[in-house]
């Protein structure tokens, strides 16, 4: 079988009724290209028999290594909708094809799509309907939300993982939202810990849940972290926030704290007419330009 780094589609002919023809350009243009496109691919797969076989339908050969057996259908979901394709069977061992490892990576990439658009807020009965414009066919809620579902696993061990690296600064803070369980909204923290290493690169370190940002979410958050290897760091950079400078302070002695510029600044024009903030905001940039260099 040849390597999917090698494959050659193969060469096809396509011949196109006149009812399609004028479906493509007068009528109904979705449905034409579903029926354009499943043409396509099956002529794709019958060519890819005959190269396995090494012979065409009903073809006498001395070359023939097996013969035909049937089809099976299976449906491709596509940009232009939901595929019918009939896949040869043959007598003789399994028929291979790389058409559909090729399509099932545009399928996993817009999984992933789907599991963003969730992860950025939109609603899973929103989804839903978008997938219907885009591909002419409705996944339920049911299913983006188990293939959300399919990312915990993942976010577990991404979270559980050993912090082997030293450290040198680690920025901490805290994002508020809404969560909606059930028919209630309540206010949740997302607990975030992002460290820097002696050559500057940047890693997450981890996150977590919080019902809101105490002294004890941000003591249970840091013991995780020392726990899979977070020590000897130099600075925490994080804003003023009382419950979470004292559990830096206890979870971390020795380490410095500094201010978060970007609250400082905040703090700093909030209380200014909104004529001046723009200025002092940049002066305060230049300010720590100058420190830096």
């Amino acid at each position: 079988m040849k390597s999917e780094r090698n494959f050659i589609m193969p060469k096809v002919e396509l011949n196109l009724e006149d009812d399609e023809l004028k479906e493509l350009l007068l009528g109904d243009r979705d449905k034409a290209m579903q029926s354009i496109m499943t043409k396509i691919l099956d002529e794709i797969l019958k060519s890819e028999a005959t190269e396995q076989i090494k012979a065409k339908a009903y073809e006498r050969s001395d070359e023939r290594t097996n013969s035909r057996h049937g089809y099976r259908v299976r449906q491709l979901t596509t940009r232009v909708g939901s595929l019918e394709l009939h896949v040869p069977k043959l007598r003789h061992g399994n028929f291979s094809t790389q058409l559909f490892k090729r399509y099932q990576r545009s399928e996993q990439a817009f999984d992933l799509a789907l599991m963003e658009m969730v992860i950025q807020g939109v609603s899973t009965r929103k989804v839903a309907e978008i997938t219907k414009k885009l591909c002419g066919t409705t996944f339920s809620k049911s299913t983006v939300s188990a293939l959300c579902n399919n990312l915990d696993d993942q976010v577990l061990d991404f979270n559980r993982r050993p912090l082997t690296q030293k450290y040198a600064f680690v920025y901490a803070d805290a994002i508020l939202f809404k969560v909606h369980r059930g028919h209630v909204v309540t206010s949740n923290s997302l607990l975030v810990a992002i460290g820097i290493d002696p050559s500057g690169r940047r890693e997450v370190l981890g996150f977590d849940i919080g019902d809101s940002e105490s002294k004890a979410a941000w003591m249970d958050f840091f013991s995780e972290l020392k726990q899979r290897g977070l020590t000897n760091v130099d600075m925490f950079v994080s804003d003023a926030h009382c419950s979470l400078k004292d559990a830096i302070t206890t979870q971390f002695q020795g380490s410095l704290w500094q201010r978060c510029q970007f609250h400082f600044s905040n703090d700093c024009t909030s209380i200014l007419a909104l004529k001046d903030r723009k200025e002092v905001a940049n002066r305060l940039k230049d300010l720590f330009r100058r420190i830096v260099e």
